[in-house]
């Protein structure tokens, strides 16, 4: 059995050093980075046995997304789509410090899961997994993706796995209105939401902050579990159990960050090792966090650590409560 089994698509970003502007770098930086890879990639980093799944273009770059992520350690199973039907998909990115924002400008169009359907997946692997997990920017992507991640996660959940799904917001992918149709169609079939507090905001139109923003999401659509996280400054997680309902705030490590690219997935890869591991939802929570805090000072979106590292890590954040 699977531990953990992320799907989705993660494109190309291409990134220039040093926080240049696009406009100006005479260089770019090459990375596989998607939510569902990021996450697999740190849930396995922390000890969980992990696969994430995708559909690629048969292409040099479609390969390079596969190896960066192989490279990792992540057992992979992908579905290979020829190129004269789709291309790999791509992000732009350039990072800022204050008062600058950091900027990411999505071309993925024409995408292998743009046309996708459920078969092109190993539902073998769904049907077997103990905890599923794919995001809205899959699903934004066509009519078609949101029906494939809709349909994942209604049969990885009827097999028993517990399902979750990451919430990030690119306006370039889809208006607040598609965000919100895909979301309240996704999360019928989701016990566990993750995303940062902008994010939420912005897609789904509700004017709250982070702590009632959990609750809310908790309540109105009938999740077991939603963590909302603001940037290096924390989470809550709010959690429906049949004795009460809980909310679990932490505030982050103070960490002067190298590169954020891979923070989120490192929350969320971290939260769900712990899952799959039997921790309760608050450890889950220190987990993640701590997590994040590593990636935080890691170039690129994967999270490299070892297990002393993190469990000092961990330590310093739930001394510091």
């Amino acid at each position: 059995m699977t531990q953990f089994l992320t799907f989705g698509e993660t494109p190309l970003r291409l990134s220039p050093p040093a926080n240049q502007r696009l406009e100006r770098a005479s260089e770019m930086r090459l990375h596989a980075d998607g939510v569902e890879s990021n996450a697999a990639v740190a849930a396995h980093t922390l000890g969980a046995h992990t696969v994430w799944a995708s559909i690629l273009p048969d292409s040099p770059l479609g390969r390079r997304v596969r190896s960066q992520v192989d490279a990792q350690g992540v057992q992979t199973d992908i579905t290979w789509v020829e190129t004269g039907d789709c291309r790999q998909g791509l992000v732009f990115g350039e990072s800022a410090r204050a008062p600058r924002e950091s900027k990411r400008l999505h071309d993925r169009d024409g995408t292998p899961l743009a046309s996708a359907s459920p078969s092109d997946f190993p539902m073998h692997r769904v049907q077997d997994a103990e905890l599923l997990l794919s995001g809205v920017n899959t699903a934004v992507l066509s009519q078609a993706s949101a029906e494939s991640v809709t349909a994942l996660l209604r049969a990885g959940g009827g097999a028993g796995a517990r399902t979750v799904l990451a919430l990030e917001y690119a306006p370039g992918l889809g208006s607040p209105e598609v965000y919100r149709g895909v979301f309240e169609e996704l999360a019928t079939h989701t016990d566990v939401v993750f995303g940062r507090e902008s994010d939420i905001q912005q897609a789904l139109g509700v004017d709250r902050r982070w702590r009632d923003l959990a609750s809310h999401l908790t309540v109105e659509y009938g999740l077991d579990i939603a963590v909302v996280l603001r940037s290096g400054h924390g989470a809550a997680a709010f959690e429906d159990s049949s004795r009460a309902n809980v909310v679990h705030e932490r505030e982050s490590i103070d960490v002067d960050p190298i590169d954020t690219a891979g923070e989120y997935g490192a929350v969320i890869g971290g939260f769900c090792d712990a899952m799959v591991h039997g921790d309760d939802t608050a450890s889950a929570l220190d987990a993640g966090l701590a997590a994040g805090a590593l990636a935080r000072s890691i170039e690129g979106p994967f999270l490299t650590t070892t297990a002393a590292e993190f469990e000092a890590t961990r330590d310093l954040l739930v001394d510091g409560r």
